[in-house]
């Protein structure tokens, strides 16, 4: 497979203590003696370059990535020495789950006007270089998980992208490229779930992996959302307008011992989008944050006590209020940092 090539663009090591180190560059496992950051806490993985510059009033809510890092150290929740920097995702990497074609239109700004109205992103090189160091963030959270049990992402979560175009805010499948390259790097195919509870459904995932055994993809969405026309999940459930806490909690508790016990797999990718929210400008569910805390809580806790490493990332959330915003989707490593905790992880 392309993907077992390389799988980060070559470029200069970070520093000491903010890097993933040669481990991701050499496709070898994290050791121990590689990790020089606080190696009993919970990892975070997180690049400044998560950001770009948008057109003014531009509808998607750019600033929120440094914000939820900036949240979880000022409430202690973390410290910066938690925090993992993914290198950008080379091409060889992307081309894992997207075409070649696509790829060099994306890469070189070769995106006419319907493509970048399809994707509401106008093309420049900031959002392909965020969108690629997003990708591999989301690979480097996946390969900590592996090591670690569990790790989050500040971004993450675009799961619209289909292998030859972007669609819905989302250019690049980042939780596709980390399955298909954990798949394609192990001595045995390994089997991946992704549960994506973003309040959109997961087409672009479904879509993808639509024919891949080992690859089952769950989403809990809100039917009468985008996008208008649905994929077909492993396992979709579709839910009504209007949802609140209790009934959405009990419709993730119904489902996800059942996936685990008979699939079975290797590792989850937990999409934890908060748009599920009732404050939430592209919602129509009713979850409080109270509600968003408990869903993720109960996602996490369930996979880790069952032995199952859990890589999670933001997915979507959109409001005006940035900081609003960005407090919501640190819901989920506080969480995590509970769960990390309670597991004595």
């Amino acid at each position: 497979m392309t993907c077992i090539k390389l799988i980060f663009s070559r470029r200069p090591r970070l520093k000491v203590g903010r890097l993933l180190g040669a481990a991701l560059t050499s496709r070898r496992c994290l050791h121990d003696e590689q990790v020089t950051r606080e190696s009993s806490a919970l990892p975070i993985i997180h690049h400044s370059k998560y950001v770009c510059d948008l057109p003014l009033n531009h509808r998607f809510p750019m600033g929120k990535f440094p914000r939820v890092l900036h949240f979880l150290i000022k409430d202690q929740v973390i410290t910066e020495k938690q925090v993992w920097v993914p290198e950008i995702a080379s091409k060889e990497l992307l081309s894992c789950v997207h075409t070649e074609e696509y790829l060099n239109n994306f890469i070189n700004g070769k995106i006419n006007e319907q493509e970048q109205r399809r994707t509401g992103f106008p093309w420049s090189e900031g959002i392909v270089r965020r969108c690629r160091y997003e990708t591999g963030g989301t690979v480097l959270a996946a390969e900590v998980a592996l090591q670690r049990g569990l790790a989050c992402s500040t971004a993450g979560g675009t799961h619209h992208a289909f292998p030859s175009f972007g669609s819905g805010f989302c250019l690049l499948n980042d939780l596709a490229v980390a399955a298909k390259y954990l798949m394609g790097i192990s001595s045995h195919k390994r089997k991946i779930l992704i549960v994506d509870l973003d309040v959109h459904q997961g087409d672009g995932t479904a879509f993808i992996f639509k024919e891949e055994p080992s690859v089952f993809t769950f989403s809990v969405h809100c039917g009468k959302n985008f996008p208008l026309r649905k994929q077909q999940s492993d396992l979709d459930i579709s839910v009504e307008d209007g949802m609140e806490d209790k009934e959405y909690l009990s419709t993730v508790e119904t489902h996800l011992p059942l996936l685990l016990e008979t699939f079975r797999p290797d590792l989850v990718l937990y999409d934890a989008g908060v748009d599920p929210h009732w404050e939430d400008e592209l919602g129509r569910l009713r979850l409080t944050d109270q509600g968003l805390y408990q869903r993720d809580l109960y996602v996490m806790k369930t996979v880790v006590s069952r032995g199952v490493p859990i890589a999670a990332v933001i997915g979507g959330g959109y409001s005006r209020d940035i900081d609003r915003l960005a407090l919501r989707h640190s819901i989920l490593h506080r969480a995590a940092t509970q769960v990390w905790r309670d597991c004595g992880m």
